[in-house]
């Protein structure tokens, strides 16, 4: 999934890490902003504004930590229940619960428990630090990764009956030899650019996609022809997309909800995708943000970035997999929707139903 854009530098007068500390700490005290939009604000990415804290004073309190990765993320469970965010521009995705079953091969890695469900491409992660943020509700705890450009990959926060004495030696396992403040980001590079249509075999695309036996195979196919995935969409064979209106959002997840339908909703970034697989059932509408507010899951998704949305059906062994697609206006991708199934297993007859609704609707 393609993900958010970072400053490209540091304004002049915030090049001395004690100042952007200090104007990031009062931006946050006056205008009670997050990280990001409190970095935003500033010009500066979120990692530089998080790293600025290392060693000074106030009530944030951050120390680097020291790779490899895969040995650093693997040691979370030690942790126990936890809270796991990853986030793109325009949807933020929360889950309750254990980090298990993690494993990598080379850069790419994957956590598979019943609530926390990752897929993690290593290669993308730069830098990561252990966050204390001193509150009216007592410290906050939480491990936030960053990739080059300064851009948040993945969160893990602490939580009330998390094992903290597990989490300071984690941290002391982990901790980098070097905590001077501040960090060096790489300046974001340029959006990936979609091919003209006519330099693209798209019989042969076609072709592929009708032959498609795993939605893991998808991606691939996308690779070995060069497309973007809203250009694929655009092309695909006959049947095998339909645009939908931006609102199908919001149809879905309240009809979801309604008949208490389990549904997947992978949200990621180049770092990290995040999946949560079940039902959804308290679903709320505030202002620009469509929200899924249940115990162990929240979803907030910007519902004025979405700019293009499809129902998209893929072939496979199993038979036809069906899923709501959402894009911004770069053709970024915001969210896919999926029933939730399982390998061997035929999509879920009332899913379909409710995904071809949105189809029927827009014909």
């Amino acid at each position: 999934m393609s993900d958010l854009h970072a400053p490209a530098a540091r304004p002049a007068a915030l090049q001395d890490p004690h100042a952007l500390h200090r104007a990031f700490q009062q931006l946050r005290h006056e205008r009670r902003l997050r990280h990001r939009d409190a970095a935003r604000q500033l010009g500066v990415s979120e990692c530089e504004a998080v790293a600025a804290a290392i060693g000074q004073d106030g009530p944030m309190h951050v120390q680097r930590l020291a790779g490899p990765w895969p040995g650093l993320f693997e040691q979370v469970p030690t942790l126990g229940v936890v809270m796991a965010l990853t986030r793109n521009d325009s949807v933020v995705h929360e889950k309750v619960g254990r980090y298990e079953q993690m494993s990598h091969e080379g850069a790419m890695g994957m956590a598979l428990g019943p609530d926390i469900d990752l897929r993690i491409f290593y290669q993308r992660w730069a830098h990561a630090y252990a966050v204390r943020e001193d509150g009216a509700r007592g410290p906050q705890h939480s491990l936030q990764v960053f990739d080059a450009h300064g851009v948040a990959i993945h969160k893990v926060f602490l939580r009330e009956h998390s094992d903290h004495a597990a989490w300071e030696a984690f941290v002391e396992r982990h901790r980098h030899p070097r905590q001077a403040p501040g960090e060096q980001v790489e300046p974001a590079t340029a959006e990936e650019t979609a091919r003209p249509d006519d330099e693209i075999d798209g019989e042969a695309f076609r072709e592929g996609w009708a032959a498609l036996a795993d939605t893991h195979e998808f991606f691939p196919l996308l690779r070995r022809f060069k497309l973007t995935r809203t250009q694929a969409l655009r092309l695909a064979p006959s049947g095998f997309t339909s645009a939908v209106p931006t609102s199908a959002a919001r149809e879905l997840l309240f009809a979801a909800a309604e008949r208490l339908l389990p549904i997947m909703c992978f949200v990621g970034n180049p770092g990290m995708i995040q999946i949560h697989s079940g039902p959804v059932r308290r679903v709320e509408s505030m202002g620009q943000w469509l929200n899924v507010l249940d115990p162990g899951f929240n979803l907030h998704l910007r519902e004025d970035h979405i700019a293009h949305a499809w129902v998209v059906r893929k072939p496979t062994r199993d038979g036809m997999v069906t899923s709501l697609e959402l894009f911004d206006a770069e053709g970024r991708t915001i969210a896919l929707f999926f029933g939730e199934r399982k390998p061997g297993k035929a999509e879920l007859p009332a899913w379909r139903t409710l995904v071809e609704s949105l189809a029927g609707a827009a014909a």
